[in-house]
């Protein structure tokens, strides 16, 4: 088994049946056709996956500055409170106590 597998007889076969009906002149042209081709093919296959996996970008993007705006809110809100709990703790009175003798 070489580079080919056990496919390697079959490409020659075909390589020698191309250079026999189209000739050695036309071969190197529709060999450079074909790779042309094969070029461009790929290049649209990338243009179509490509803007599919940007806008998935764009959403998890757009997901994670939601949620990001949504836990600023909730510390603010956070902070609010807490100013308020010690703005009432200062506000109270300090009661002494003095231990219990019996």
């Amino acid at each position: 088994m070489g580079i080919f597998g056990s496919h390697g007889l079959e490409l020659i076969i075909v390589l020698v049946v191309a250079l026999l009906v189209f000739g050695p002149k036309k071969l190197p042209e529709m060999g450079s056709a074909i790779g042309k081709s094969i070029k461009e093919f790929k290049n649209g296959v990338n243009e179509i996956t490509k803007p599919k996996e940007e806008e998935e970008v764009q959403t998890r993007q757009s997901a994670t500055e939601s949620a990001r705006l949504e836990l600023e809110a909730i510390e603010r809100e956070l902070a609010a409170k807490k100013a308020a709990l010690a703005a009432e703790e200062a506000a109270r009175p300090e009661v002494k106590t003095t231990p219990n003798v019996d």
